[in-house]
């Protein structure tokens, strides 16, 4: 594997109906196409060799033999080809015929597997040919002169990774033979159909593969019979899918009259982590497997070049992913924040909140949040007391958007300026303002703080925190100042998704057209803290992106290092793969040093973080998804990371 990838097909060839030969010509074409794209596992659909529409011809001995002399030929052009190859045709044992899939690879015929399901019911008649698995009686198949293993309860492993295959109907049940192969441990899930095509069917079938998939955390390959098939009594439009974890990768279009391929690269690390850190999953395996039941039968992975690149769509900000479903996800965080914050205020009997509001973005995310809240709940808005505390550092853009931001919300607006207490608290110190260092700019923060708890007491109201993920995960936060609050609704929000959601907000005027263009002009304000002076132009000049790197890219490290316990050379591979086009090799490695030298160096500002609503897959909630000692050592990871190469 490459990175804990595999690489995969899902192929639908032309075929002849009972003509064999052609039918394995078209497979070997497409086997070799397979090979150059550096697939490693390929699969085609139920009964390829000889067509799934022979009917009575399946009765016939000559058609037997011919589709077994077929495979033994298909063996022979194939050898040099590395990729495991799984084709569908029947296989006489004894008296009994089975519908069955083959795996090989290399020449070499490694096994079978026979249909467990044979669905006999509307236009289906297998049951007329054909026996179940159930009625098998020996382990091995007599293909051209070699003893095959057989049978139901198989994997195909090669090293930590396994496969599982099924055929067609089996996927249709309630305990589906492929839930029982990932519970023996296959990551991936191979499936031969030939589902014929019925008004309404596919959007119910992609929708089972994606369930499966996501039930038994694997990935499934799923491949149909298509053109050349029969239509005496059905049409069969070749449909393919690649899933993994409920997620469709690939899919061919239906009604194309031409051979069709799609290739995807399965994430087995990712669904391994998965699996481990799902213990329901494991309980399951406990409860539903036994020792002595699965043959296992070995097979080899080839050996990526590295010209073969990952074959999926890396997303830049897998927080939010590119698939025209922005809008609903948007509107779905703003509306986990909003119960959220909702509850806890009712609980608390609170019907007044204290915010600090610096006219960026994470503290307009969170009055905006108030304010929904406060709707919710019939409580005045008047009750949101919104403070903006201009300090040695604040522009005129962010307080000008802060104002407007409370004027056009309707909320209780306070405006205090800290530049005296901050001067009086330097004196009272000993430190020269004209030293700007953690202590001109921490000092600012706690202070905001001191003013937002002490409003809090003195109107029996909670404060709002207004933190973001992001800035959690790097430690960019002042311990026991901004880090600190009574209910932090932007804990489990990433800086990236802060701007969407907002961006959304204005776009859809959620709030009003007049604030629409006040959000708008938050989104396009340079992220910063503000604790350092304006330039002389009165233009922010301290630029959070410029110390701690784009949070575009900390983000994507953030969401792959703890959504999927990705190793730091996995995540710089993806990340070059997913900003090719932005960023440098040596800028991407940089960047990922410094996120890791910052996540594990700031552990001791995440064990004491208040309560605040889980909204995405990753959170840093010591109570809930991340609990890490503050003294942990980065030096394995930051040393992986210095023998990345960049060429």
């Amino acid at each position: 594997m490459k990175h804990g990838f595999v690489k995969v097909a899902a192929a639908v060839p032309f075929v002849r109906v009972a003509d064999c030969i052609y039918n394995i010509e078209r497979i070997e074409a497409m086997v070799l196409e397979a090979e150059s794209k550096g697939v490693e596992i390929i699969t085609f659909p139920e009964l390829c060799i000889t067509g799934y529409t022979c009917g009575d011809l399946f009765l016939q001995p000559f058609l037997i033999e011919q589709a077994q002399q077929a495979l033994l030929r298909l063996a022979e052009r194939t050898a040099r080809a590395s990729v495991l190859i799984i084709v569908g045709m029947p296989i006489l044992i004894e008296s009994q015929l089975f519908n069955a899939a083959v795996a090989l690879q290399s020449g070499v015929i490694l096994g079978a597997i026979p249909k467990t399901y044979l669905p006999n019911y509307r236009e289906f008649q297998e049951a007329r040919w054909f026996a179940p698995a159930r009625d098998l009686q020996l382990a091995t198949a007599h293909i051209g002169g070699f003893d095959v293993p057989i049978g139901h309860n198989v994997l195909f492993r090669s090293g930590e990774v396994a496969i599982g295959i099924e055929i067609c109907e089996d996927m249709w049940t309630p305990y589906t033979p492929g839930t029982r192969l990932a519970l023996y441990g296959a990551q991936i899930i191979f499936n031969l159909s030939a589902s014929n095509e019925l008004a309404g069917k596919n959007t119910y079938l992609r929708s089972l593969i994606c369930g499966l998939s996501s039930q038994n955390l694997c990935a499934y390959v799923y491949s149909s019979a298509g053109y050349g098939e029969s239509t005496t009594d059905a049409v069969f439009a070749g449909k393919a899918f690649i899933a993994e974890v409920g997620k469709i990768l690939e899919e061919t279009p239906r009604f194309v009259h031409e051979e069709r391929m799609i290739i995807s690269d399965i994430d087995v690390s990712r669904i391994d982590y998965d699996r481990m850190s799902t213990n329901s999953f494991n309980e399951s395996v406990t409860d539903h497997t036994e020792r002595g039941k699965l043959m296992e039968i070995p097979f080899e992975l080839r050996s990526l070049e590295c010209s073969h690149d990952v074959d999926r769509h890396i997303e830049q900000n897998p927080f939010f992913p590119q698939n025209g479903t922005e809008g609903e996800r948007a509107e779905e965080m703003f509306d986990i924040q909003t119960c959220a914050l909702a509850q806890r205020l009712q609980f608390v009997g609170a019907r007044h909140a204290v915010i600090g509001i610096s006219g960026g973005l994470d503290s307009t995310l969170a009055l905006l949040v108030a304010v929904a809240a406060f709707d919710f709940l019939g409580i005045s808005r008047q009750g949101i007391i919104a403070v903006t505390m201009p300090g040695l550092g604040t522009s005129q853009r962010t307080k000008s958007n802060a104002l407007q931001l409370m004027e056009h919300l309707g909320v209780t607006s306070r405006t205090i300026d800290i530049t005296e207490a901050c001067l009086q608290h330097f004196a009272a110190i000993g430190h020269d303002p004209q030293v700007q260092d953690v202590v001109y700019e921490n000092t600012q923060a706690r202070e905001r703080t001191q003013i937002l708890m002490d409003l809090a007491n003195k109107h029996n109201a909670l404060v709002i925190g207004t933190g973001d993920l992001s800035e959690l995960a790097l430690g960019w936060c002042t311990f026991n100042g901004d880090h600190m609050s009574m209910y932090s609704v932007n804990a489990g929000v990433p800086k990236t998704a802060i701007q969407i959601i907002v961006t959304h907000l204005a776009q859809t005027q959620r709030f009003g057209e007049k604030l629409s263009e006040v959000l708008q002009a938050v989104v396009d304000t340079p992220i910063s803290p503000e604790l350092k002076p304006t330039d002389s132009a009165g233009d922010i000049e301290q630029k959070t992106e410029d110390l701690v790197g784009p949070y575009r890219i900390h983000d994507f490290f953030l969401y792959n290092f703890l959504g999927y316990g990705y190793t730091p050379s996995k995540i710089f591979y993806l990340a070059r793969v997913a900003f090719r086009d932005e960023y440098s090799p040596e800028t991407i490695r940089h960047w990922l040093k410094v996120f890791y030298r910052r996540f594990f160096s700031q552990q001791y500002k995440r064990n004491c973080l208040p309560d605040g609503p889980k909204v995405s897959r990753v959170s840093l909630s010591p109570r809930g998804d991340w609990r890490m000692p503050s003294d942990v050592s980065s030096r394995a990871w930051l040393e992986e990371i210095d023998r990345l190469p960049i060429d």
